[in-house]
């Protein structure tokens, strides 16, 4: 059965089932819509790498969560290849060179009930059953400590580089979960509720989040922040969502290659 590129994203987002917002990332950002494709990678950002294998395996259409070129509106792509920057270069000529269609699905699947990518997180925590039915994103876990914690996270979620603020016997029992990046006030909502013991993130500005988390602490608060990292923050989200879409397309050849966290700590 001959499918095209469009063919694959209305499956998915019939699938998904959640209205498109009046303005929304979720669209085309190389490629044709109307290309016919012989194979599907999921992603959770389409790093040149990625690309890269998913030529090797001969899959086409990229489905990323994330931007192709380094902004979240893809505001800056017209820019840099007016500049004719070496990395876009780079990046573009092999996306031409290949014929690769690649499209984004962020929007949709964090409009889904639960968020998928929190979801995801949750469960490679272990934390799914222990969601907070009033309050999405908080989970009351299994009472532990903040440095225990945030051993935990590293494990569970492939993230080498994690980073955390706080005194790390401090004791923890109700976490939120905010992967990704979702800017200071969302972090500053949860992590200043007097019930919330920590906050696990993908990333923030420095000067906003962990600045609010180091002054937490010294003021006395028993407040911790886990800064896990953006890629591996949501690479578990899009994982299980590659796996329930894969379903969708029997006649295709579909794959979930994860994103290299760029990050590398030094050794110990």
């Amino acid at each position: 059965m001959v499918m095209t590129a469009q063919d694959v994203v209305d499956l998915v987002d019939a699938h998904l089932g959640v209205p498109r917002r009046a303005e929304t990332v979720d669209q085309y950002l190389a490629g044709d819509a109307d290309q016919e494709v012989h194979g599907v990678a999921f992603t959770m950002m389409a790093t040149l790498d990625v690309l890269q294998r998913a030529v090797a395996q001969g899959l086409d259409l990229v489905v990323s969560h994330e931007p192709l070129y380094y902004h979240h509106r893809e505001e800056w792509a017209a820019m840099l290849a007016a500049e004719a920057d070496p990395v876009h270069r780079a990046k573009a000529a092999f996306i031409a060179e290949h014929h690769l269609v690649v499209r984004r699905l962020h929007d949709a699947v964090h409009d889904t009930r639960p968020d998928r990518i929190v979801h995801g997180a949750a469960h490679a925590l272990g934390w799914n059953d222990f969601a907070r039915p009033d309050l999405p994103g908080v989970f009351d876990v299994p009472a532990t400590t903040l440095g225990a914690l945030a051993e935990h996270t590293a494990r569970a979620l492939g993230a080498s580089a994690l980073r955390y603020i706080g005194d790390p016997d401090q004791p923890v029992s109700v976490a939120g979960v905010q992967p990704g990046f979702w800017g200071f006030e969302k972090n500053r909502a949860i992590l200043a509720r007097p019930d919330v013991d920590v906050l696990l993130i993908g990333e923030s500005n420095e000067w906003e989040t962990a600045a609010y988390a180091a002054d937490a602490v010294s003021a006395g608060l028993a407040k911790g922040l886990i800064v896990i990292g953006h890629v591996p923050s949501e690479q578990e989200g899009m994982s299980a969502t590659a796996d329930r879409l894969a379903a969708l397309l029997p006649g295709l050849p579909v794959a979930f290659l994860p994103t290299a966290d760029p990050f590398r700590p030094l050794p110990a």
